[in-house]
């Protein structure tokens, strides 16, 4: 079984712990063929041809400690799952530098590639025609698990993810839900130190999104397993990371605390006052805020964070009020104010 162990140096005889992945300045750049329509294009294409560069990351920089699990965001076509396919080695970078564990990804090493796994929500790793619990076994002799190893991990995941009475299934014949807790189990069973994962809870439905939710962040906490997550899906986001690193058109827009991105992205805050009797009218609400709604015993106000606690005031004295609360504005629509321009507004 392979241990987790933070990545070590040796500076004059001290032993330094280093980022388990450093990424810097990473760039992944395609060159694609223009071709001009009809057939005079296509012959003129065979004698001149010309192409296009698109940049899909675009001199990404972070660094991730032993033990995080970071959100990966951006929208689509934005770098996410390139970026994590040339920390796998799956994807040569045209320039800059990635290392994981101390591995290069790109060199391909088996020595790495027994202590990572990469996990896509749209990609199958096991066998559909085969029982579910031959497929794990295929992957226990793949990468060399021990039979005592794979009984323990195999007992242990099957159990937390209660699929334990599905293992004579055939993948195919199983739910989405169902073959991504076999995607999950298959990709941990050799105990890799680094998971990167993709869009795991995509297509699923709300319960089974629950579920694998609440199975990788109590897996996190318990192996100190390093992760790496892009999703779609913000409650998975707000579930499981602390840190997210934002990157929009391959290039990183954002690195920090989840809260910082409502700090930083959000001037406003949200009021939603509860009236006792008969609502307030738009023109009265309006002098602290936007008006969102505004029903007869309901009111939801968006105000500059600066002004919150004196609108609230106000509000307090000037009308017979039954509730009132405070929140910040949803995260989805912050993030979309990320991915449309990366400026605080």
């Amino acid at each position: 079984m392979i241990t987790n162990r933070p990545a070590e140096s040796t500076h004059k005889g001290i032993q330094l712990l280093m980022p388990i992945i450093e990424v810097g300045n990473l760039s992944k750049i395609y060159r694609t063929q223009k071709r001009l329509p009809g057939l005079a294009g296509a012959v003129q294409g065979l004698f001149n041809r010309q192409y296009t560069e698109v940049r899909a990351v675009d001199g990404v920089s972070f660094n991730i400690e032993e033990g995080e699990l970071v959100g990966f965001l951006g929208p689509n076509g934005a770098g996410k799952t390139t970026t994590l396919k040339m920390l796998s080695g799956i994807l040569y970078p045209t320039s800059g530098t990635a290392r994981v564990m101390g591995f290069t990804p790109s060199e391909r090493k088996n020595e790495y590639r027994r202590q990572f796994a990469l996990v896509m929500g749209q990609k199958n790793q096991l066998w559909w025609d085969l029982p579910a619990q031959e497929s794990l076994f295929l992957n226990k002799e793949i990468y060399g698990v021990s039979d005592a190893d794979y009984k323990e991990t195999l007992e242990e995941m099957t159990e937390l993810l209660q699929v334990k009475h599905l293992l004579g299934i055939m993948v195919r014949e199983l739910s989405l839900g169902e073959r991504m807790k076999f995607e999950l189990i298959a990709s941990l069973l050799h105990r890799p130190r680094v998971l990167f994962l993709d869009e795991p809870t995509i297509g699923l439905d709300v319960v089974a999104q629950k579920n694998i939710r609440e199975f990788i962040k109590d897996y996190n906490r318990r192996t100190k397993t390093t992760i790496l997550l892009t999703s779609h899906y913000m409650n998975d986001i707000q579930a499981l990371c602390d840190r997210v690193v934002v990157i929009n058109h391959g290039k990183k827009i954002f690195d920090g605390r989840l809260e910082a991105v409502v700090e930083r992205f959000s001037q406003a805050k949200l009021i939603t006052v509860a009236f006792k009797n008969g609502g307030v009218s738009p023109e009265q609400l309006a002098a602290f805020g936007k008006v969102l709604e505004n029903t007869k015993v309901k009111a939801v106000l968006q105000v500059p964070r600066e002004e919150v606690k004196k609108a609230s005031n106000e509000i307090l004295s000037r009308f017979d009020v039954d509730d009132i609360n405070i929140e910040e504005v949803p995260i989805e629509e912050v993030i979309e104010k990320v991915f449309k321009g990366g400026e605080s507004s």
